[in-house]
């Protein structure tokens, strides 16, 4: 096992059922993400012989920067990891803070339409100490504190969900990597189960919808998964959430030049989210080698947002990032072809 997998109760009851007092897994969570030790040996107030069980019982070591590619505000990481699959992460620099796009798997089996990643077919799930390791493997590169984490790198988090809510769990914790949980930000195209499961978790993390289209038949042709959960099964599992946790849900919509741009598709989408405290976030979208899609021009992205606004709908327009360096939202791929 790697012990950034590990939560900070999980170790509490290793240390409990090896004999050993469990506040002894405060020190070493405080070795990992406060002094940022790279081995056991480096932990000099823990006892040898539980040194050498750590040993025993657990790795310490994380993925390789393969390479890094930067532009303005953004730094794009290729991570090897330890079987020679490779994943990316992105770092976007705010005038809020830092901000890290993190990858949940290896590939992704939702086939969105318009997304790079998905071309790459999910070869499996990223484990929470592969997760952790990007934030740990980011912050020491750059010398920086990471103060936000949006789940919405390579992968679909609700598919893998076990993981990251350890993930969630580890980064969260005050005692580990310390990033508050309204700092934290899950995305998902929909996958109606789990987002009630989110919901009864009562967690103050922030949850983002990906979206795309105001109904179904749209919404089928851009999203498999919409072909297995319904928007209004998608729609009815939102209203649970915010009725359980009392936050705010934001909705990611792509801008896909001719496709669901149109003011018919504004006013459609402004009747879906009516009433809901939900915010669509506006994204333009960044040209990849799907060439059935391409951007919207500002004036239509503009045209769109102000026909929510009329109709009350809390909208923002996304500042684009890193489509210099391939590394903007449906771009991350992690091919070590082309580059």
């Amino acid at each position: 096992m790697n012990i950034y997998g590990e939560t900070l109760e999980q170790l509490e009851k290793y240390f409990e059922d090896i004999g050993e007092k469990k506040f002894k897994a405060i020190q070493v969570y405080d070795w990992l993400y406060k002094k940022r030790v790279n081995s056991f040996d480096e932990m000099s107030n823990v006892k040898k012989d539980v040194i050498l069980k750590l040993k025993e019982d657990f790795k310490i070591d994380k993925p390789t920067i393969i390479r890094k590619q930067s532009g303005k505000d953004v730094y794009k990481y290729l991570f090897e990891l330890s079987d020679g699959n490779f994943v990316e992460a992105v770092l976007m620099v705010h005038d809020y803070g830092n901000s890290l796009c993190v990858s949940t798997q290896v590939g992704c089996n939702m086939g969105c339409a318009f997304c790079e990643s998905g071309r790459l077919k999910k070869r499996r799930d990223l484990d929470a100490s592969e997760m952790v390791s990007q934030i740990l493997l980011v912050e020491e590169d750059l010398g920086l504190r990471i103060s936000h984490v949006v789940l919405m790198g390579i992968g679909e988090p609700f598919d893998n969900y076990d993981n990251v809510m350890k993930f969630i769990n580890i980064i969260n914790s005050g005692k580990g990597i310390d990033i508050g949980a309204r700092h934290i930000t899950v995305s998902t195209c929909g996958i109606v189960p789990k987002i009630y499961e989110f919901a009864d978790n009562k967690l103050q993390v922030n949850l983002a919808i990906s979206l795309h289209a105001p109904n179904d038949e749209l919404r089928s042709k851009l999203m498999k998964i919409n072909k297995v959960y319904k928007l209004d099964d998608v729609m009815e599992a939102i209203k649970y959430y915010i009725d359980k946790t009392n936050r705010r849900v934001t909705f990611e919509y792509i801008m896909l030049k001719g496709i669901n741009d149109s003011k018919e598709c504004a006013i459609e989408l402004a009747n879906l989210l009516k009433g809901l405290n939900a915010y669509v976030n506006l994204i333009p979208y960044n040209e990849t080698s799907h060439i059935d899609f391409k951007k919207t021009n500002n004036d239509r992205v503009m045209e769109f947002y102000d026909i929510l606004k009329k109709n009350k709908i809390n909208v923002t327009v996304r500042r684009e990032f890193g489509s210099e360096v391939s590394a903007a939202c449906g771009q991350l791929r992690a091919s070590q072809e082309g580059k």
